[in-house]
């Protein structure tokens, strides 16, 4: 064992540490978080207790921070989740720090776990802060609630962990977590933002109970077992260690999830920077390697090695989510996947394979071709709607589709085929318009100025406004613009039983997809229904609805414009070839309910579809469900919970009170979500066109009822049983025992236990639905 080592081990050692020389902070010292904060210092001043304001905000952060150097490198944080609005308070007292808000409101505090009193606080030199009780022991240390990083004198004892930040300027909690699990020091991912861990990409192998992680006053870092042992780490060297007394040091889990010791030169003139001295793991792009998760970097992007950190970079034709995060994942710059788009058209003359060397994304393949010459894998890849990327080696074709995890730089025989469109320009992002803030405050600049260029004058001098524009943030459309975005109505997308919908491009709006929706001519009183709607449904932004960007009333027409989902319709996508995996199934199905849920209860309007079917089920590029086709729907005034409409709606998906003449309320989209819920769980159509094939709510419900359930489930039996009986209970004939879809979602989430259902007697069969559209 080395000396050094055994220093740590010195009780001279331990007295130096705890009683290092600090200047006391006294009760009620209070510190405020505003530009002109004095923080509290340790007493050679290396470092500061107090409030560092983020760059380009007005918040603060509770830290610890080296503060002879010039970026005052944070070590510490207390608020990284929840951080503090300028005029914020810290205040030290009797049981702890205490972190308030300008109003009072606690946003943070350290916690006295002792019975006795706090006497004073002070900022070591060691960087420790502590809170110190009458008997001079420490009561709390920012030591012992460690964050991102520690320091030399620090433990790393079992129950402590640390936790890297989200990015190099986001100190919420990240995507990287350091801890002890008997005895073995680990580095796992986690499924942020929660703190679920995948499998660990580095462990080192030991396993005695009460291991500790020793970083000593020589800046040495290793593991300290119960016994005495000590165990060295496997670093990885990237600079021989400067001088200790000459140089700052710590050890951070950064942001990328690699676990690297830094060094500073003490005294620098302002031009030096943090270097890198050792680090773990080798090759964090290799060494991450889970069926779940992104992996090193984000979704559709690859990872490569660069001075032990990783590079994350964007295959062909795509770009970053995130501009400001080169880990957050990449998006396509063009419309993938079966979208409608792409039903009438050779595929092979819409797209074209880029090749990318020594890439891999090694999990998530669909399906293998073997033997397979490239030239039959690209031809495969280009002839498949869901092949987005297809990796050639060694006569074996692997077809994958996005999102795809795990990308890196790896050394070997085989090529990326990477699936781009044919002459497009790759900088411009073509799909699903964005419905952000700044796309929708560009969209007002420019309504605004088309307004006062386009003046339409009555004859008394007034300029006549949509009331519908003056009420929501639509855009309003000439029907010139349509016809030039959508090339005089040539390409036919879908169509129903009182609207055409084509494709357009908007050429102002950089080249953005739309759809537009092009109704028959209306009645007065359907004209005025349409207004009415769009001013409602125009105030409506949630993920889980197509947004409506705007519209056009010029003369006769009536023409609605939505974002374009590139990967087209629910139906489509159900019935496709192979079946589409239970997890984005049931991931849609939840993002339907919570759709409606929103429609029923959160708008200003309460919002009856009345049209709920996989038809009007959209996918966007991500396959996020957006549900679409608000022409017609229903719309609660005040203290209104049912309306009187029509019998309309789509065979198969209508529930029995549309015949029976009375007021409907929100109970029929719950029907509706019901069967389209079980065409979810089956993969197949409620009332197919293939002759003898009973109707499914029929079918399921016998199968319930007879106790064959299993010929309905094909896996998760537990709890597709249960997805089943939430079907069941919507599919009710009586509206008052259905559900309401927040009651569906929280059973469908496992929130709420789920009774067994009545047995449904259909009294209406479909026969009654032949005069309506299929």
């Amino acid at each position: 064992m080395e000396v050094h080592k055994l220093l740590f081990l010195s009780p001279l050692f331990l007295l130096q540490s705890l009683f290092a020389a600090s200047e006391n902070i006294t009760l009620s010292s209070s510190l405020f978080a505003n530009d002109n904060s004095t923080p509290w210092l340790s007493p050679s001043g290396d470092f500061a207790f107090g409030f560092q304001k983020l760059k380009n905000t007005n918040l603060f952060l509770l830290a610890i921070w080296f503060d002879r150097i010039p970026d005052k490198t944070i070590v510490w944080r207390a608020n990284g989740d929840n951080q503090a609005r300028q005029g914020s308070k810290l205040k030290i007292t009797a049981k702890g720090l205490v972190l308030s808000d300008p109003s009072g409101q606690q946003i943070w505090t350290s916690g006295i776990n002792q019975t006795s009193a706090a006497s004073y606080g002070a900022m070591l030199d060691t960087g420790n802060f502590v809170i110190v009780g009458s008997n001079s022991d420490h009561l709390w240390e920012s030591f012992k609630n460690p964050t991102d990083t520690i320091l030399p004198s620090q433990t790393l004892e079992p129950g402590t962990a640390l936790f890297s930040s989200l990015s190099e300027t986001n100190f919420s909690r990240g995507r990287f977590h350091l801890y002890f699990s008997n005895g073995d020091l680990q580095l796992s991912p986690l499924a942020w933002p929660t703190v679920f861990q995948y499998n660990p990409y580095f462990s080192s192998g030991t396993s005695a109970n009460g291991s500790q992680l020793v970083f000593n006053e020589s800046s040495n870092i290793y593991l300290l077992q119960s016994n005495g042992t000590i165990v060295e780490l496997p670093w990885q060297s990237q600079n021989a260690a400067p001088s200790v007394a000459g140089n700052y040091y710590r050890a951070t889990l950064d942001y990328n999830g690699v676990f690297t010791r830094y060094a500073y030169p003490r005294g620098s003139d302002g031009e030096q920077s943090w270097s890198i001295v050792q680090y773990i793991p080798e090759n964090i792009c290799s060494a991450i390697f889970n069926d779940l998760g992104s992996g090193a970097c984000g979704y559709n992007s690859y990872c490569s090695l660069s001075n032990g950190r990783p590079n994350c970079t964007c295959p062909i034709g795509y770009s970053l989510m995130d501009q400001n995060n080169p880990f957050g994942g990449c998006k396509p710059k063009f419309p993938l996947g079966c979208g409608v788009d792409e039903a009438s058209e050779n595929l092979e003359e819409l797209h074209e394979l880029q090749e990318l060397k020594n890439v891999n994304w090694p999990l998530g393949d669909y399906e293998r071709l073997q033997p397979y010459s490239e030239e039959q894998c690209r031809t495969s890849c280009l002839q498949d709607c869901m092949c987005n990327v297809a990796i050639f080696g060694n006569s074996i074709c692997w077809k994958k589709r996005v999102p795809l995890g795990n990308g890196r730089f790896e050394i070997g025989n085989s090529k990326a085929l990477i699936k781009v469109r044919k002459g497009k320009d790759k900088s411009i992002l073509v799909g699903s318009l964005s419905s952000s803030l700044a796309l929708n405050a560009f969209l007002l600049i420019i309504v605004t100025l088309i307004f006062l260029l386009k003046q339409k004058w009555k004859p008394n001098g007034r300029v006549e406004v949509s009331s519908v524009l003056l009420e929501t943030n639509l855009y309003v459309f000439t029907y010139k613009e349509l016809e030039e975005a959508t090339n005089n109505f040539k390409e036919q997308v879908g169509k129903g039983s009182s609207a055409i919908v084509y494709k357009g491009i908007l050429n102002f709006a950089e080249n953005k997809a739309i759809a537009v929706k092009k109704l028959d001519k209306l009645s007065h009183e359907a004209d005025k229904e349409f207004r009415n709607q769009l001013k409602a449904i125009g105030k409506t932004c949630h993920k889980n609805l197509v947004r409506l960007l705007g519209f056009c009333e010029e003369g006769a027409h009536r023409l609605l414009v939505y974002e374009f989902m590139t990967n087209g319709t629910l139906a489509n996508f159900l019935l496709g070839v192979p079946k589409p995996g239970w997890n984005i199934r049931a991931k849609i199905a939840l993002e339907i309910a919570r759709g409606l849920v929103y429609l029923h209860e959160e708008c200003e309007v309460p919002i009856i579809h009345c049209g709920i079917k996989p038809e009007n089920i959209l996918l966007d590029e991500l396959f996020t469900a957006r549900i679409s086709d608000f022409g017609l729907v229903k719309l609660l005034l005040t203290n209104q919970s049912r309306t009187m409409t029509n019998i309309r709606g789509t065979r198969g998906y209508v529930a029995p009170e549309w015949f029976g003449n009375v007021p409907i309320t929100a109970k029929v989209d719950a029907y509706s979500f019901g069967v389209m819920l079980l065409e979810i769980i089956c993969c197949r159509k409620n009332v197919s066109k293939l002759e003898n094939e009973e109707i499914l709510t029929n079918w399921v419900s016998d199968c319930f009822v007879e106790g064959r359930i299993a010929d309905v489930i094909e896996f998760d039996k537990e709890r597709v049983t249960g997805w089943v009986k939430v079907a069941m209970w919507c599919i009710q004939e009586n509206p008052s025992k259905r559900p309401s879809m927040k009651m569906a979602l929280q059973m469908l989430e496992g929130l709420v236990e789920v009774a067994l259902p009545p047995i449904c007697i259909f009294s209406h069969s479909y026969s009654d639905f032949d005069s309506l559209p299929s």
